[in-house]
């Protein structure tokens, strides 16, 4: 139908202002009821189920309790709209009608302070007697519940948007006993590292939940009260700094870093930093905070050695690897437990800029060997990342027919894993032997016959002089 209005050239912002008004023009409780349907469905921060929408819309401000009663059917929250939403059978997603009501809804005079509105309603609903009194340490069902999951994962995102004094009031009533909240344990177990392993003590908290969702005012009321431990670890030994860098959230960083007793280098069960999190998700900002202190070991690393660089380099961060290798006390050839350096790491994920910075120092090691005897060049023709191949090449320094510590080379297991580009490369230098076997006598010929790498048996063949044991 608006597909069939917008090519007769009727502006579709008039047709969304006459329906807006007539959804307003509804008797009685229908009225309230479009225009917060229109506001939850263009506004939440992930698309809701019917059942979520109808018990957010059932939340009634300032009361104490849920009624069940104020849980209108589907087709009265539907009708309210006037057909501006509809529900997706096989889903129960409700969504709106067409991407240009989404765009109409978003600006700001449609729907004022929506966020603001959003976040107090979850708030609200968290505040209520029965959910208070909801047990931490048992199964929880969500399905006479559906509005819980919702507003305990992100009434922190709305109210960081629209923060009221009255949603203030409503978060803090919420974080001064969020230990022993169920809306906690919701939260912790969606955003907690998996990996990690949790202890017995220690409790995601108030002052944790704030960090991470960045909520500068009520961190700053947390803090305030007495008996406050601004370095206590939760569960997965999480710092609220910890949280706030996780996250990226450059403001709850630098709140947490004015505090006089901040410990920047407190380690997680996992011995990993705050600047190692930071690094690991590639947030600059939050980076260049913590190495601004004098206090901030910039090598310390996690249980398996990777230090912040290390993990920098493997996920590609080009801006933190940059920072990390301008503090002259960063060691770029510091080895994890495997052996492996942040070049080697660089390498292994295929993120050439990760591998040229390190490569313009005149202090990095481009020729270490990893605790499997793997070389740099073994690593990204293993995987075959063709670009980091190149740059290897280049140096000049590079062995191509080096072994590991099971005497495969580079072109043997570019072979095997039918990376063409990359044979190419590697057949390219003269000082390559293409009949170089590895232990056992497998020649990288008989790997790509084995494994069907048709185009890369008659490269190896062109450059082979027997084919003695090929069947």
């Amino acid at each position: 139908m608006l597909r069939e209005v917008a090519a007769t050239g009727v502006d579709l912002d008039s047709v969304y202002d006459q329906t807006l008004l007539r959804i307003k023009e509804q008797k009685s409780f229908r009225s309230r009821l479009g225009m917060e349907v229109l506001m939850w469905v263009s506004h939440a921060e992930r698309p809701l189920r019917i059942d979520e929408l109808c018990h957010a819309l059932a939340v009634e401000k300032e009361a104490t309790g849920f009624d069940p009663e104020n849980v209108r059917s589907e087709d009265t929250v539907l009708g309210s709209c006037l057909g501006l939403v509809v529900v997706d059978k096989e889903t129960s997603i409700v969504r709106l009608i067409h991407y240009t009501l989404q765009e109409y809804l978003s600006r700001p005079d449609v729907l004022p302070d929506v966020h603001g509105r959003l976040g107090q309603t979850c708030l609200t609903y968290l505040n209520y007697d029965e959910i208070k009194g909801l047990p931490t340490d048992g199964a929880l069902n969500l399905e006479s519940m559906p509005f819980l999951e919702y507003s305990s994962l992100h009434w922190g995102g709305h109210v960081k948007i629209g923060l009221s004094d009255y949603a203030k009031s409503l978060a803090l009533e919420l974080l001064n006993r969020y230990d022993s909240h169920i809306s906690s344990v919701v939260l912790f177990d969606r955003v907690r590292p998996y990996w990690l392993t949790l202890r017995s003590h220690g409790q995601f908290s108030g002052l944790h939940c704030g960090s991470y969702f960045g909520i500068g005012e009520a961190m700053t009321a947390l803090i305030q009260m007495e008996g406050c431990d601004i370095n206590r670890g939760d569960r997965i030994g999480f710092t609220p700094l910890m949280w706030a860098a996780r996250q990226g959230d450059q403001g709850a960083v630098e709140l947490l870093l004015t505090l006089d007793n901040i410990d920047p280098n407190k380690q997680d069960n996992y011995n990993a930093t705050p600047l190692w999190w930071a690094s690991r998700s590639g947030h600059e900002g939050v980076v260049r905070l913590l190495l601004a202190r004098s206090d901030v070991n910039p090598n310390k690393p996690d249980q398996h050695g990777l230090t912040p660089l290390g993990c920098a380099s493997s996920n590609g961060h080009e801006g933190v690897v940059r920072l990390l290798l301008a503090r002259g006390d960063v060691n770029p050839n510091k080895p994890d437990n495997f052996g492996q350096t942040p070049l080697w790491r660089a390498c292994e994920s295929g993120h050439e800029g990760a591998v040229r910075l390190p490569l313009a120092r005149g202090d990095v090691i481009s020729n270490k060997i990893d605790n499997d005897g793997e070389t740099l060049l073994c690593c990204a023709s293993r995987i075959g990342h063709e670009g980091v191949v190149k740059l290897l090449l280049a140096l000049g320094d590079a062995n191509p027919d080096k072994p590991d510590n099971d005497g495969e080379t580079p072109l043997w297991w570019a072979s095997k894993n039918g990376h063409e580009g990359v044979v190419r490369l590697l057949l390219a230098r003269g000082d390559v032997n293409p009949n170089d076997p590895r232990m056992g006598g497998i020649t990288p010929l008989e790997m790509a016959c084995r494994f069907r790498h048709w185009q890369i048996v008659e490269l190896l063949r062109s450059r082979t002089t027997s084919l003695s044991g090929i069947d």
